[in-house]
């Protein structure tokens, strides 16, 4: 994964910093028996999911085409150490 980038973006470490916070918010209220805190946290959990796609859309995360470039190197790379 690390060499197709995936996961690099201001999408994606926005939105799973959001949340991360959502779900330390409800672990901590899971703990404190607080049914309500609880739910708070998993709604800022699916609202980092929300801002993470609402920012790739607005062009802040992975171009589309991103991925076949990589599969396109990967090959290329693979069959030149084949034949060396």
């Amino acid at each position: 994964m690390a060499g197709s980038s995936h996961g690099h973006t201001p999408a994606a470490w926005t939105g799973v910093t959001i949340a991360f916070i959502g779900f330390c918010v409800s672990g901590a209220f899971m703990v404190m028996a607080q049914p309500a805190g609880f739910w708070a946290g998993m709604v800022v959990v699916a609202i980092g999911g929300v801002v993470g796609w609402v920012m790739s859309a607005m062009g802040m995360g992975q171009p589309k085409d991103a991925h076949d470039s990589f599969q396109a190197a990967l090959a290329e790379s693979q069959s030149a150490h084949a034949k060396g």
